[in-house]
């Protein structure tokens, strides 16, 4: 591990103004939360700041359900946020997908906020053995491309990078609409969380659109996700503690055995949580037919590429839609 100053601002004002930087793997001073992520980052030197900001008792932990939808502090925990009465009546899905992330220690004591900016496991960059990763250091190549890549992305690629995007949470939460609070030197936004990652394109090391000194304050679900017959499908290697190589987040509002309207999101398979508005539209007004679903689901294939390993996953995905979305049907 590299030396490094730890900071403790006094306040949320403080803190941003050290502008660090997050999803930006050179940067000089970036902020650290519960840490989950970051520490191994830093032991494994693959991040290697001058500085470290403290967020801690900085942030909004709260978890309030309203008129509006839910309302999730950037310091909720994601234990915190997966019991939740609130969340598991009205918001099944996001309470699906934090459970069956990491385990429970690392769920007492990682952050929403975090848990949307963790780093990617492609191999390629957390072993800095290896010297060709673009997202670690930029120009480098990306061995991935020719090297094991079964946990590599087959949607939002680009010749520079082919690394997945990891969480859950993220995959589930872009299925809801969710949207994501800003707070920074210069004010407060709010943007989709759809639109928070980038793709990889040829800067994968800028992995969002924060700018320096911006934190995420909360996450927002609108009302009318609530309520809806969900489910949260994940494909793994072990039962817990495991990555997905395929992930599905489905949403549906029904009518009768038909589906008036469908929201899907898949993770494992993509360079950010990938939703599939194609598929969605497809399913709209469909009955819970496995022929009607698989063609719909074939439609998630469109612009994707495997890389040899991961070639399997392009069917998987599609299977795993139509599992989803049978289940989530299924419910009353």
């Amino acid at each position: 591990m590299y030396p490094f100053a730890l900071e403790r601002p006094r306040d949320l004002n403080a803190a941003l103004a050290f502008r660090a930087q997050a999803g930006l793997n050179d940067a000089p001073v970036e902020y650290i939360a519960g840490g989950t992520d970051m520490v191994q980052l830093l032991q494994e030197n693959v991040r290697r700041p001058r500085q470290l900001v403290s967020l801690a008792g900085l942030l909004d932990n709260g978890i309030e359900l309203g008129p509006q939808g839910l309302r999730l502090g950037a310091a909720a925990t994601m234990a915190e946020v997966a019991v939740h009465a609130g969340v598991v009546e009205r918001f099944p899905l996001i309470s699906q997908a934090l459970l069956a992330s990491a385990s429970p220690q690392v769920r007492n004591q990682a952050t929403m906020g975090g848990n949307l900016l963790q780093r990617t496991r492609c191999p390629y960059f957390r072993d800095v053995g290896y010297a060709s990763c673009n997202k670690r250091m930029p120009g480098s190549g990306c061995a991935a491309l020719g090297g094991e890549n079964r946990w590599n992305a087959v949607l939002g690629t680009s010749e520079n990078c082919i690394a997945v995007h990891p969480s859950d949470l993220a995959v589930a939460l872009a299925a809801l609409d969710a949207v994501v609070e800003i707070g920074g030197p210069e004010g407060e936004r709010s943007i989709p969380l759809a639109d928070l990652h980038r793709l990889p394109g040829d800067t994968p090391h800028l992995e969002t659109i924060l700018e320096p000194g911006e934190v995420i304050t909360a996450i927002t679900i609108p009302a009318d996700a609530g309520g809806l017959r969900s489910h949260y499908l994940k494909v793994r290697d072990r039962a817990s503690f495991e990555f997905a190589v395929v992930s599905a987040a489905v949403a549906l509002d029904m009518d009768g055995s038909g589906i008036r309207q469908a929201r899907i999101a898949l993770g494992g398979v993509g360079t950010k949580p990938w939703r599939v508005p194609r598929v969605e539209a497809a399913m709209a007004g469909a009955v819970l037919e496995p022929a009607k679903l698989r063609e719909a689901a074939a439609l998630a294939a469109e612009g994707a590429r495997g890389y040899g390993h991961n070639d399997f996953k392009i069917e998987l995905m599609q299977r795993a839609i139509v599992r989803a979305v049978e289940i989530a049907g299924a419910r009353t």
